[in-house]
């Protein structure tokens, strides 16, 4: 469809022209959901200028560059969480399972979801890449200073801003913290089907709603506290959200075309802090494209001209992480500056411009983190962890194999250009200090 949210239902006399009001609540008309609900406090925090910085930061960072319908952002991201949560809630209501749950809990539990995502830099994750501060840290600050403080004081009260950082932080003892952050978070349910949806492919189709009328809220085997559980009825839909993310990942998320528009772009930011162009700290207040045309004004350069001509590196050298040894190549998911040198050092040896050749390996990442209690058909609740679970495939056995064949080690070249490629699994196989060694001596990195 291609139309964000942001843009449906406008009508006279809505707010700003962006959303259709009813009497009560405020209706947001949505692509994938259809009708997102806002009660008063939600609608509020929708219009303060934190989340309004959402409209302008894409879900999927540079992935429209190969699939075109990727425009959509955080804000119609963050809204369809919201929705999921107030579902959630609902059905667990209906059945009585929040009987034992502080009511004012269902209330900052919905807020966070809608505010889960905002102190997301531009373009998605790829700034966490070259070691900015985790978005949920950046949001630290958006959501207990501000507007967006002062609105949940008014409405949850004093301590709201403490308590939702931390469900968004994952470190709060609510209850109800796994429907935020989680195995099995609402996050995963809308992005999967919206992403898909809006990419136009097929991988990312999820049975939600089997999902979320499974839950329930348990008390864990071990520590006896109440959390958020699956009834065992549902682990065949919690298999299709495997698949269905791993399927993400390594068509969409980790394209090849779409990590080396990222490598560019974390390259042009990196080269542009390190010039002191740009701060760190400056980075999560921007949209895409402001900060681009924020770029483009103190640090313009070839590469920066190059992304947004989509004249992008080609792949020179590719291997899956299942078949390096483990533990080899995270220097180059991890380690900014020794990455960046590495770079100058391979393209200077070939006498190329530096930033002809980039590396990419992606932050490792859990395909399927498992750590959910199960509600058996008996009435027991068992964790589903590592070890499994008798009459399931071994979703976290298979979580580790998908992601091994999902994540590659790539080596990008602006113009074409022979690589050995034995030399370059030696050297992503090396130890960061090993490689730190090497630059010092001035040995040849390929040699």
């Amino acid at each position: 469809m291609g139309v964000s949210t942001a843009r449906i239902g406008a009508f006279p006399g809505s707010r700003r022209g962006y959303l259709s009001r009813t009497m009560n609540p405020t209706i947001v008309r949505d692509p994938l959901w259809k009708n997102v609900r806002l009660d008063e406090t939600a609608r509020r925090l929708v219009d303060s200028a934190p989340f309004q910085r959402l409209r302008y930061v894409r879900q999927l960072g540079l992935a429209h560059l190969v699939y075109p319908g990727a425009t959509h952002t955080r804000f119609e991201h963050a809204l369809g969480t919201h929705h999921l949560a107030r579902l959630a809630l609902e059905v667990l209501g209906e059945r009585d399972a929040l009987r034992e749950v502080d009511p004012a809990e269902a209330a900052v539990v919905r807020v966070a979801a809608l505010l889960h995502d905002l102190g997301h830099y531009p373009f998605s994750h790829a700034l966490e890449e070259i070691g900015a501060p985790h978005h949920e840290e950046v949001a630290r600050p958006l959501i207990t200073t501000g507007p967006v403080a002062e609105i949940l004081r008014a409405a949850l009260g004093p301590d709201a801003p403490a308590r939702i950082i931390a469900l968004v932080r994952g470190e709060s003892l609510s209850p109800l913290q796994g429907l935020i952050s989680g195995s099995l978070d609402l996050d995963k349910l809308d992005y999967l089907r919206r992403d898909a949806f809006m990419c136009g492919v097929p991988y990312g189709e999820i049975d939600v709603d089997r999902l979320l009328n499974a839950l329930a809220v348990v008390r864990d085997p071990d520590t006896r506290a109440l959390t958020i559980g699956v009834a065992e009825k549902a682990l065949s839909a919690l298999e299709s959200l495997l698949f269905a993310k791993y399927q993400m990942y390594r068509n969409v998320y980790w394209h090849h075309t779409v990590r080396s528009a990222t490598a560019l772009y974390k390259r042009v930011v990196s080269d542009a802090i390190e010039r002191g162009a740009l701060r760190a700290e400056e980075l999560a207040a921007y949209g895409d494209e402001g900060l681009l045309s924020e770029l483009r004004r103190r640090a313009p350069s070839p590469l920066l001209d190059a992304l947004a001509a989509r004249r992008l590196h080609k792949r020179a050298i590719q291997c899956p992480a299942a078949e390096l040894a483990p533990g080899a190549g995270e220097w180059i998911a991890s380690d900014r500056a020794l990455v960046v040198a590495v770079e100058n050092r391979l393209a200077a040896e070939l006498k190329l411009p530096a930033g002809a050749i980039l590396l990419d390996y992606p932050a490792k990442t859990q395909m399927l983190g498992l750590d959910l209690p199960v509600v058996r058909r008996g009435g027991d609740v068992v964790r589903l962890t590592a070890a499994g679970l008798e009459g399931a495939i071994h979703l976290p056995a298979l979580s580790q194999q998908l992601y091994s064949s999902a994540r590659w080690l790539r080596v990008f070249v602006a113009e074409q250009v022979k690589l050995p490629r034995r030399a370059v699994s030696k050297l992503a196989e090396m130890d960061a200090s090993d490689v730190r060694a090497r630059l010092r001596e001035e040995r040849p990195l390929l040699g």
